[in-house]
């Protein structure tokens, strides 16, 4: 099936079919929209492009590029705020294995082969669980590791609840008690209030400066990209807060969360997650990915919601020497001036 693959980039006038493709896909989900690449770049101050692979005129996959400034060149890599930097490929139905295996196979050969000659300094693909397949990267010589997130299924509510454990839903039962509501509004004063809240008191990575967070939450909320859940005090004070990607894709994903410490144990944070769930489902959202799985502490909360632990991957281009060797340069000039400054 190689030989029948071509493999192009994607005009612009095309992203209106790339990002349905993307919707119906498994594989697919809001990070490889065009339209959520277009607000995200705008905030960041990067640039992407689309790969599209055609088996004659019909679209079967492609892999579309986040592409951010790095030193003398450019990298394609994934960031905060793009947690999957993946392909999308067909889905096919056949009751012969060996039939979607190979053509899936196919277009992944066709995807490394265009890939590996891109020209970019350093390429990471981060790919989601629907595509399983790793071999097309790995016998060309490309590091691939396994990467894990937690994603719950809310197709049903009922089904849900049960897997949710009992300590977070005695926890959900005390903040309904308490009179904690959920908003799903513009606020963001508060949500990044609580953002850096959290950056201050876990050494969470800030995402984005206040004015690019707020251009960026803006964008996606007039294409109808985003939720901005709020947990709040009878007094109408936000106490707890999440920022879910959302989008024509079945499954959304929870990309930021923020809490204030001084009402943890009201259980704002389980009681925003569960509310949450609740309004996503009802806008027709089968499932939620909690985005990574890393082992700590919020982790463990992840796990206690009831979400699969699922696997991806993660494929690092071979070579890139030179991007190593600036990286390696700027790192020691970045400690060096560190030094220098606690020494004054």
């Amino acid at each position: 099936m190689s030989t029948e693959l071509s493999i192009r980039t994607i005009a612009q006038s095309d992203y209106p079919t790339w990002n349905q493709f993307v919707a119906d896909s498994p594989s697919g989900s809001v990070y490889a929209l065009s339209t959520y690449l277009d607000v995200l770049c705008s905030a960041t101050n990067s640039k992407f492009s689309i790969v599209g692979l055609f088996k004659g005129s019909e679209l079967v996959g492609g892999m579309p590029l986040y592409l951010s400034r790095f030193g003398p060149g450019w990298i394609a890599a994934n960031r905060l705020l793009l947690y999957y930097h993946s392909p999308v490929i067909r889905e096919y139905s056949t009751k012969v294995p060996y039939e979607r295996t190979s053509r899936q196979l196919a277009i992944m050969q066709t995807l490394e082969s265009h890939l590996r000659a891109f020209d970019c300094l350093h390429l990471l693909l981060h790919v989601r669980h629907p595509i399983e397949d790793a071999r097309a990267f790995l016998s060309k010589g490309w590091d691939v590791r396994p990467n894990y997130s937690y994603v719950v299924d809310i197709a049903d509510l009922q089904s849900a609840w049960g897997r949710v454990h009992q300590n977070l839903r005695r926890l959900i039962d005390r903040a309904t008690t308490s009179g904690l509501t959920v908003t799903d509004d513009d606020d963001f004063d508060s949500f990044y209030r609580l953002h850096i809240d959290t950056h201050r008191r876990k050494g969470a990575p800030l995402y984005l400066k206040e004015p690019a967070f707020r251009r960026y939450v803006q964008a996606l909320k007039a294409q109808d990209l985003c939720r901005l859940y709020h947990a709040r005090l009878p007094t109408g004070e936000s106490v707890a807060t999440q920022l879910v990607l959302t989008g024509g894709h079945p499954v959304s994903h929870t990309v930021c969360a923020g809490a204030d410490s001084a009402h943890l144990t009201l259980g704002s944070s389980p009681f925003l997650r569960w509310k949450a769930f609740e309004s996503l489902s009802a806008l027709g959202y089968s499932g939620n990915d909690l985005t990574d799985a890393a082992l700590n502490d919020v982790t463990r909360f992840k796990a206690q919601l009831g979400g699969e632990l699922v696997q991806n991957w993660v494929a690092t281009r071979p070579g890139n020497r030179l991007f190593k060797l600036y990286r390696v340069t700027r790192q020691t000039t970045r400690r060096t001036k560190s030094a220098l400054r606690r020494l004054r």
